[in-house]
């Protein structure tokens, strides 16, 4: 794929995520959150659009958690990501579940162009407040969605909660995140997201917020989306009479 310097890639943000890959599958290291997350995301995609016999795109993938966890509940995934490192990890730890997945380095908005309208479900998840312009990737999932298709999102929202709680509490209090992780201007609203994909023609159907308990170390889900939020967006099939 292309490396140009067009692509939508922060290098900073990709050397921190480099950094980090070798503990990804460390429910007890950076990525422990992440983890934590896991279950709920997976569950939220199960609710809305169902994954065994789906094609699904993860964007964003990472070293795997999501991805892996969507292939075991029945769908055929390929995983993406723009850091080799985390995707070295992903395939190594692939081999050892022996869970079979795709894994592609890359772009959405370079898998937008070879492959549109190519899957049943598109993932983006913690990835829009990583890179230089979350709009581009929010149109590019679009693009992979079939028509008829699914397209999930989560991100964090931007307001002063959520910097004490998602920046100063994760990531210098409780440890959650490794510091740096996240950047407040770099955070998105729920208006502006919907405002983003409603541009591209997806469809909300549900906006859900992620709320963690520091005394329990659980996270829920809930109405309230000030801080962490997901998204869930479907692709309109085309009229046939058009």
């Amino acid at each position: 794929m292309n490396a140009g310097p067009s692509r939508n890639i922060d290098t900073a943000e990709v050397a921190h995520f480099e950094s980090v890959a070798a503990h990804w599958w460390d429910p007890a290291g950076e990525m422990r959150a992440l983890h934590e997350l896991n279950p709920l995301r997976l569950g939220f995609i199960q609710r809305n659009a169902g994954l065994a016999g789906k094609s699904v795109i993860d964007i964003g993938c990472g070293g795997g958690i999501l991805s892996e966890a969507m292939a075991a509940s029945g769908a055929a995934v390929t995983g993406v990501d723009a850091a080799e490192g985390p995707l070295t990890v992903a395939r190594l730890h692939g081999k050892e579940s022996g869970i079979k997945i795709d894994y592609q380095q890359g772009t959405a908005e370079e898998m937008a162009s070879v492959h549109p309208e190519r899957f049943d479900i598109v993932t983006c998840m913690e990835l829009l407040e990583h890179v230089p312009d979350p709009t581009s990737v929010v149109s590019a999932c679009a693009r992979l969605a079939r028509p008829g298709g699914d397209v999930f999102f989560s991100t964090i929202n931007r307001n002063l909660k959520s910097f004490m709680l998602a920046i100063v509490g994760a990531e210098y209090l409780l440890g959650l995140l490794a510091r740096g992780t996240h950047h407040y201007e770099k955070f998105i609203r729920p208006s502006e997201l919907d405002r983003w994909a409603g541009q591209t023609g997806l469809q909300i159907r549900n906006l859900t917020g992620i709320h963690y308990n520091p005394l329990t170390r659980n996270f829920t889900l809930g109405d309230n989306v000030d801080v962490n939020y997901l998204a869930h967006y479907h692709a309109p099939r085309q009229d046939p009479a058009n």
